[in-house]
């Protein structure tokens, strides 16, 4: 009874950490990227944009077509007309008029039209070549979503993991801080050291809990940033794995730039702007120019409700049917400078949207080499936050062994561990930012990097 007991309850304890493993995910860098391109609704809405943007180019190419119209008109009257009335009253003819009214009368009409328009002054076509160019507009404006995500989940993720470490180095703040306290109690306990300094001990103690709280804190705003970013329901627990490393980057400041003109979305988007404000430009011109369209009807006219000939019928009906064909050509010939001007002003958009252009090729370069001068100035702030990391450590080591040995102070002491703090979270923040300047460079070159590798 005892192994089937002890057997059951490790089966439970198995399957408990198997539902517990199982309902805590774990995500790296790469794998929160790629949730989020999937399942965030932001790519949702440009995705949609981009399938708005195609049925535009079906719309535009439709507009070529022949368009077919239908029009039925049915049309019952009746009207009063004058009739002769003949008396004889005591012998005497008698003639005079009365009114009477004709029976109501039926005239139908169907018109089928088919008109096929032949030139519009380069309007349809520039209509066509305007919805190709804003479905690669949607198309760049999906690129850049894309990598504004990946820019958002990146920062996000790495704020984590800086939050992560700060809670370590708060912790074993807390844990130095403690062992003092209780060396210097045990001292003060002797007579060997005033109470100022139990105090001072305590003091600090006491910020370092406040400062590992407020860490504490900011894991879990990031956790619930990450899960919101995903579309992971916030009361959902992730395990969020990775660490602030140095990872390497060899990529030039002249190649970060060529990929960044070649490649940058927002570069694209501009483009296509000033493309597509030609073809408005084009557009606004078009009424003056001759237009030329083809037009075919077919009549069907007849005084029943079916348009139907009554062959028949031995009363007279009528019934009439007609093909009829028609070329037209019109050439407004002045509008007081409307279309004119209408032109003029499209064409100053144009040479706006050229000047955005230039100075956004402008932005966009002293974005790169803002970002690559950042992460150069992270590196070094990691190799000097190393070097001061390990002095402050042997400076804490030696100020520990010289209180124990009677020799050093508790201010000694004391400092020396901030010093250790102070060298951690400098670390810390200067692996933060080297990777963060990383993930903003691969953002403004236009390059998608889940795993922030130097490909």
């Amino acid at each position: 009874m005892i192994r089937r007991a002890l057997a059951l309850a490790l089966c439970i304890l198995a399957a408990a950490a198997t539902a517990l493993a199982q309902e805590t995910p774990r995500m790296d860098l790469e794998k929160s990227v790629l949730r989020a391109i999937e399942a965030n609704p932001q790519i949702q809405s440009a995705k949609q944009q981009i399938y708005g943007a195609q049925e535009g180019v079906r719309a535009s190419v439709a507009a070529f077509a022949p368009v077919g119209t239908v029009n039925y008109t049915s049309t019952s009257s009746t009207s009063r007309y004058p009739v002769a009335v003949t008396n004889t009253v005591n012998g005497t003819t008698l003639t005079g008029a009365t009114s009477r009214w004709y029976d109501p009368s039926l005239f139908a009409t169907l018109d089928l039209n088919v008109s096929q328009p032949l030139f519009t002054g380069f309007r349809l076509l520039s209509s066509y070549q305007k919805a190709k160019l804003a479905r690669d507009q949607a198309d760049a404006l999906f690129k850049r979503s894309e990598l504004t995500l990946i820019r958002t989940v990146q920062t996000a993720f790495l704020t984590l993991l800086k939050s992560r470490a700060d809670v370590k180095s708060n912790q074993d703040s807390v844990a130095r801080l403690d062992s003092q306290l209780k060396v210097t109690r045990a001292f003060y306990d002797v007579g060997l050291r005033p109470r100022l300094d139990v105090l001072q001990a305590e003091s600090d103690l006491a910020s370092a809990e406040q400062a590992l709280l407020a860490a504490q804190n900011s894991v879990d705003i990031q956790l619930a940033q990450l899960n919101s970013l995903l579309n992971i329901p916030l009361e959902n627990s992730v395990d969020y794995t990775g660490e602030l490393t140095q990872i390497p980057f060899k990529t030039t400041l002249q190649q970060a730039l060529d990929e960044a003109y070649m490649q940058r979305p927002d570069i694209a988007i501009a483009l296509k702007s000033v493309e597509i404000a030609g073809k408005d430009a084009t557009i606004a011109l078009s009424p003056a120019l001759p237009q030329l369209s083809a037009n075919y009807d077919y009549i069907r006219q007849g005084d029943t409700m079916g348009l139907r000939e009554n062959l028949s019928s031995t009363s007279s009906s009528l019934y009439l049917e007609r093909h009829q064909f028609q070329l037209k050509f019109t050439w407004k010939a002045w509008d007081w400078g409307n279309t004119f001007f209408t032109y003029r002003q499209a064409n100053d958009n144009v040479k706006k949207l050229q000047a955005d252009l230039a100075r956004l090729r402008l932005d966009v370069g002293a974005e790169v080499k803002t970002q690559f001068l950042n992460i150069q100035d992270a590196a070094k702030r990691i190799t000097v936050a190393k070097a001061g990391l390990a002095a402050a450590t042997e400076g804490y080591r030696m100020a520990v062994a010289r209180y124990q040995a009677q020799v050093g102070t508790n201010t000694d002491v004391l400092d020396a561990q901030a010093r250790v703090s102070r060298a951690e979270f400098q670390l810390t923040q200067a692996l933060t930012d080297y990777q963060i300047a990383i993930a903003n460079l691969y953002y403004s070159v236009g390059r998608k990097n889940m795993k922030l590798s130097d490909l």
